[in-house]
């Protein structure tokens, strides 16, 4: 892993469009320069191992991923208690692009721990979004979610 020059932390609520606004960022920059880093795969990836889940299921945007949820979001919030930089490290390990957009960061510990450890080269990026847009896309009110 090379210590990256840029660091772009995005943040929002779902349904908010990191993603759309993340995706559109990397295609302008080439592989070789930008990594698009998102803390959701490595939470669910460990829920998943620890619990014998569908990783693959847990990814997609179905109600599969929403039976878990409330628990998944439990598990990962005592994960962070625990060690608020769990997930972040796991998500750094084999960078070796220059430029790296974190997609997901909706917690303020994500945000700390990216501005303790990269604070230098780190730009924070808030997406908001209507509730009626985020409702649009597919967004449901979720307790606990």
């Amino acid at each position: 892993m090379g210590e990256p020059r840029l660091v772009l932390l995005f943040s929002g609520k779902r349904k908010s469009g990191k993603d759309h606004v993340t995706n559109s960022l990397q295609l302008r920059f080439s592989s070789d320069t930008c990594s698009v880093l998102r803390l959701s795969g490595p939470l669910k990836e460990q829920f998943a191992l620890e619990r014998g889940l569908d990783y693959e299921r847990l990814l997609g945007a179905t109600g599969y991923k929403e039976e878990f949820r409330a628990d998944m979001i439990r598990w990962g919030e005592e994960k962070r208690r625990r060690d608020p930089g769990f997930f972040c490290r796991i998500i750094v390990q084999r960078v070796s692009q220059p430029v790296w957009i974190i997609s997901d960061a909706r917690r303020k510990s994500d945000i700390d721990w990216f501005r303790s450890e990269y604070g230098a080269v780190l730009q924070t990026v808030r997406v908001e979004a209507s509730e009626e847009t985020r409702e649009a896309r597919g967004w449901v009110y979720t307790p606990g979610g």
